[in-house]
């Protein structure tokens, strides 16, 4: 047989290299970090983008604004101002409209306030008592038990603490606000939730409100309904229902499709289908609203006491104003035991109310708990008509106890020892000017130095790389707007404080996130530890934040850090702890270390949890740094401040618009990311 003969290229192919060497030739090895960097489009784009941004910097030394593209916003506003101030008495739109909501607010506040004052000291802490015990479920149990203690021990501790008065108004526009915030809030959930075209029309409403800082909610109210309860009243309710909207609204759409069918195949039309399923199996997330309607609405009335609204607030401003840290510190209590009393209850009712679902109740119990909604009722009435007699109006002198002069002179020997002059370590007022003088200023200076150009193409860029052009135009306008008013350069100061209040949170939140999700015992210590500071209003950050470093820029900062890390920590933790188990097994079974577990398994497959307390963050922190304008921090936040204390509707109302186009340009840099993960 004769053997096949090569064709010329298959002999090339077949013949050895040149130099008599067999030896297959080195194929290529894998592309470098470089290389791969240099290939994505996305990388390339950020940074050229942060070339430019660096180069034009020190080429022009200055990042002002045009004048050519900016325009006179206070001359109108001045004039919109002075026009509702000549017709608030007036005009049709006031008379015929304003005015009604504005007495109906104030009237129901009245009502209430008048009431708890006509039961008494004594008549609140009994009717106080046993409402916190029936939501906990009138009986013996631990949780019963444990909500109305907690509901004696707050009311008594206010009174100790001489601030009964205050927290009586503070419980009474509460209590209406929370009514109101909630009805309104599920009105509109039960739109959104049946509705897609609802849905589509709130969502960017409530994306934006989600985003506003509190005081942006106050200024426009104020002008209308002036200063005083009403304005503080509508205020609170609007800020605070979103969250029941919200999650009325996802726990209809997460109805079981299961039980909805059922309901349909037993010739139940759209009514009973309503009533019989999609809201009793929304019930979970509603109460969930209802809580965060109730914390939203704390916080917004201490907030409010800038114009006017009484009670606890004013205490703790008024002494924050007069540096009287024991009087602030006092008022301060009473806020977080009255937070901690609200969020307990709500919390309690919530569990009741699931294991009635699950476990069903006796006929007997259910008569029981029935007559004691009654007695509360019952009493109420009865200390309404007598209480004043029988305990008098106001709670005893002798029950009180006084310890703000003590803690103002603990603050004053903390100053003295503790905040400069430690041997090598400095102190902590120390700290907080070199974190100014080293990180802040020069933060600052930098965002002054670029030009507005390359900001914009920045925020451009990085808006296109971590979501879709629509983010990238959304964080241009906003910047644009920001100039546009003439704020350019106290937005690039509010925009440092942020930018390093943010960094810290996060470092601080996702390394105490790891510990938590980790450590058992660590999770335990905190978890009280947390749940405290996620019911403490914002303002009573600023207390201890006084204290320590004084006021300034770093101490808005700091109460900023504190306010937010809790968020960011708890979510970063649930992310870890909920990594596919099988995961953590595989990399178990093939010998990897602790450590290479939590950086080649828990942070990656966690990452859509990091990016949402990212998210988080930057709404909390720009929240907390314009309040922190009450202490020093300055920039937008003073401006809005001063417009409320003032009424001056030109200063804080383009100021209010700045923060709130720093907010929706941060959280759209940081939202798409977290969409685009999901999908």
């Amino acid at each position: 047989m004769s053997s096949p003969t090569l064709t010329k290229d298959e002999a090339d192919k077949s013949a050895p290299p040149a130099g008599g060497s067999s030896e297959p030739r080195p194929t290529a090895g894998p592309p470098s970090a470089l290389a791969r960097f240099l290939a994505n489009p996305k990388a390339l784009a950020l940074l050229v983008a942060a070339l430019v941004v660096v180069v034009s910097s020190l080429v022009t030394g200055s990042g002002a604004w045009p004048h050519a593209l900016t325009a006179d916003v206070k001359s109108p506003l001045n004039d919109l101002d002075n026009w509702l101030v000549d017709n608030r008495d007036t005009h049709w739109i006031f008379l015929y409209f304003l005015l009604h909501i504005s007495n109906f607010a104030q009237a129901a506040y009245d009502t209430l306030l008048s009431l708890l004052e006509s039961m008494s000291y004594v008549g609140v802490i009994v009717v106080g008592t046993l409402t916190a015990w029936a939501a906990g479920g009138a009986d013996l149990s631990r949780r019963a038990l444990r909500t109305g203690g907690t509901a004696l021990a707050v009311f008594v501790v206010c009174g100790v603490l001489d601030v009964w008065e205050p927290t009586m108004e503070t419980l009474a526009l509460m209590i209406v606000a929370v009514v109101f915030s909630a009805l309104l809030g599920a009105l509109l959930g039960l739109a959104s939730g049946l509705s897609d075209r609802f849905e589509k029309i709130l969502r960017p409403v409530f994306d934006t409100m989600q985003v506003m800082p509190a005081f942006a909610y106050l200024l426009p109210l104020v002008l209308m309904f002036d200063i005083g309860v009403p304005s503080a009243l509508i205020a609170t309710v609007i800020y605070a229902a979103p969250p029941m909207a919200r999650l009325t609204s996802l726990g209809l759409r997460q109805a079981d499709p299961t039980a909805l069918e059922a309901a349909t195949s037993l010739g139940a039309d759209a009514r009973q289908r309503l009533l019989t399923a999609r809201l009793p199996l929304a019930r979970k997330q509603m109460m969930l609203g209802l809580n965060q309607t109730i914390m939203m609405c704390l916080s917004m009335v201490v907030l409010a006491s800038l114009i006017g609204s009484g009670g606890l607030g004013s205490e703790v401003y008024e002494a924050l104003g007069a540096l009287k840290i024991g009087d602030a510190l006092v008022a301060g209590i009473a806020v977080v035991l009255l937070a901690v009393l609200l969020d307990r209850t709500t919390a309690a009712a919530g569990e009741r109310l699931d294991d009635v679902v699950k476990a069903g109740i006796s006929r007997t119990m259910a008569q029981l708990r029935l007559v004691l909604w009654g007695v509360i009722a019952a009493l109420t009435a009865v200390f309404a008509f007598v209480g004043t007699a029988i305990a008098g109006d106001e709670w005893p002198e002798g029950w009180v106890v006084d310890f703000s002069n003590s803690v103002d002179t603990a603050v004053d020997w903390f100053t003295d020892h503790l905040g400069s002059g430690i041997p090598v370590l400095g102190g902590t007022i120390t700290w907080a000017e070199g974190f100014t003088e080293y990180v802040l200023n020069p933060l600052r200076d930098g965002l002054l130095a670029t030009p507005w150009w390359a900001l914009a193409l920045l925020v451009a860029v990085v808006g296109w790389i971590v979501g879709t052009w629509r983010a990238a135009l959304a964080g241009v306008i906003c910047l644009g707007l920001v100039g546009w008013m003439r704020l350019w350069d106290v937005a690039m100061d509010t925009l440092s404080q942020v930018l390093a209040g943010l960094v810290l949170t996060i470092v601080v939140g996702v390394l105490v996130g790891i510990l938590c999700a980790r450590v058992e015992r660590v999770d335990r210590m905190l978890r009280p530890v947390l749940d405290t500071m996620q019911t403490m209003p914002q303002f009573v950050y600023l207390i201890p934040v006084i204290a320590l470093v004084g006021q300034n820029r770093t101490g808005g900062i700091l109460a900023a850090v504190i306010y937010a890390a809790p968020a960011v920590i708890r979510i970063t933790a649930q992310g870890l702890r909920h990594v596919d188990p099988a995961a953590m097994e595989a990399s178990t079974s093939l010998g990897a270390t602790g450590k290479q577990q939590l950086f080649g398994v828990q942070l990656p497959l966690a990452r859509k949890s990091i990016l949402v307390a990212l998210n988080q963050g930057v709404v909390l922190v720009l929240s907390m740094v314009v309040i922190a304008g009450l202490i020093g921090g300055g920039a937008l936040g003073y401006m809005v401040v001063q417009g409320l204390s003032k009424g001056d509707l030109s200063q804080g109302f383009p100021a209010g618009i700045a923060i709130v186009c720093l907010g929706i340009m941060l959280d759209r840099l940081s939202q798409p990311a977290i969409k685009r993960v999901r999908d």
